[in-house]
């Protein structure tokens, strides 16, 4: 299992060698130079030096004075160093204004995959079990739904009903107008009540394909000679479904799973931007829009990083979920 892990260790450092390459490389390639925009924006404040001056240094500091690939090299040096250099729209180091914002989109992401799990996986297993009846359709319409929805459309819908015509929940932002004079309690209640409508629609809009996925699986597993054979033997339902078959079912689940844990980190840009909370997602939109090149080349590799260690997860989880795989 080391060795296993060791050997996609490297591997994953080799494929984020060539990601980060291509993410840099579209960079250099932007038909409009950023950099004058900035330099133009910072010559113009009071006291500042000249633009010329400001283009020396900015080109200077992103390596845009070489060519593509020596400049590519200097910046995994910085890379490796920490230092993703300053924001341009926030004007802050990239990794302060990281840090700042992504514990935020951790806790939704984190919540709303918890929910997701105890919702979807036994709905998924209900409807398998009871094929073909009432219950089964409408856990189906259900996850059609959920899968069907626009996540703009759905979030809009819940706003409308929820925050203008019955007024429960603010239309957007992390806190309300009276957060300041209210107690340490009286703060986290209210943080907690404008998070409830983003976290509704994390949940609704990831269920459906986890149901469906769930249900389609158990039911192949169902089918299967051995099932048949305990049934055979006088187990309980019960004990089949959930001692024999579920354990089976759970091996193309970890895939699923496995590839949603980079998503409590990546956070969740268009729930986020709707509803205006200053998670990862929402943070990263508007430095992309803003021109924010070390922002948006730093969020771009990061989000690689994450997908590559969610399928390495995925990959160990099979061992652990089935004593059948053995990773050699």
């Amino acid at each position: 299992m080391r060795k296993y892990i060791l050997k996609r260790i490297l591997l994953s450092i080799v494929i984020l060698f060539f990601v980060t390459l291509i993410i840099y490389t579209l960079m250099r390639c932007l038909p409009t130079s950023y950099i004058e925009g900035i330099a133009r924006q910072k010559s113009m404040q009071p006291g500042s030096k000249s633009y010329e001056e400001w283009m020396a240094q900015l080109t200077a500091m992103y390596n845009m004075d070489k060519g593509i690939i020596p400049g590519f090299i200097s910046w995994w040096g910085s890379i490796f160093r920490g230092d993703f250099g300053d924001s341009w729209f926030y004007t802050v180091p990239v990794i302060e204004k990281f840090n700042e914002v992504i514990w935020l989109s951790f806790i939704m992401g984190a919540i709303s995959l918890v929910l997701e799990l105890i919702i979807a996986i036994p709905l998924g297993i209900l409807a398998a079990t009871k094929q073909y009846s009432k219950t089964d359709y409408a856990i189906t319409v259900i996850a059609l739904a959920g899968i069907s929805l626009p996540t703009f459309f759905f979030a809009s819908l819940m706003k409308l009903v929820f925050s203008v015509r019955l007024g429960w929940f603010d239309l957007f932002g992390l806190v309300g107008r009276n957060h300041e004079q209210l107690t340490e309690w009286g703060k986290f209640l209210d943080k907690a009540n404008h998070l409830v409508l983003p976290i509704v629609v994390l949940v609704v809009i990831s269920i459906g394909g986890l149901m469906r996925y769930t249900r389609t699986n158990m039911l192949e597993v169902l089918n299967s000679d051995y099932i048949r054979t305990a049934r055979a033997k006088g187990l309980s339902e019960r004990k089949v479904i959930y001692h024999h078959a579920f354990r089976n079912t759970l091996i193309p689940l970890v895939t699923i799973v496995g590839g949603s844990l980079p998503g409590l980190f990546s956070g969740a840009l268009i729930t986020e931007t709707l509803f205006s909370i200053p998670g990862i997602g929402y943070t990263s939109f508007h430095a992309m829009v803003g021109g924010d090149i070390p922002f948006s080349m730093f969020y771009l590799t990061f989000l690689a990083v994450l997908t590559l260690a969610g399928n390495l997860i995925a990959d160990i989880l099979y061992a652990v979920v089935d004593p059948r795989v053995r990773i050699a």
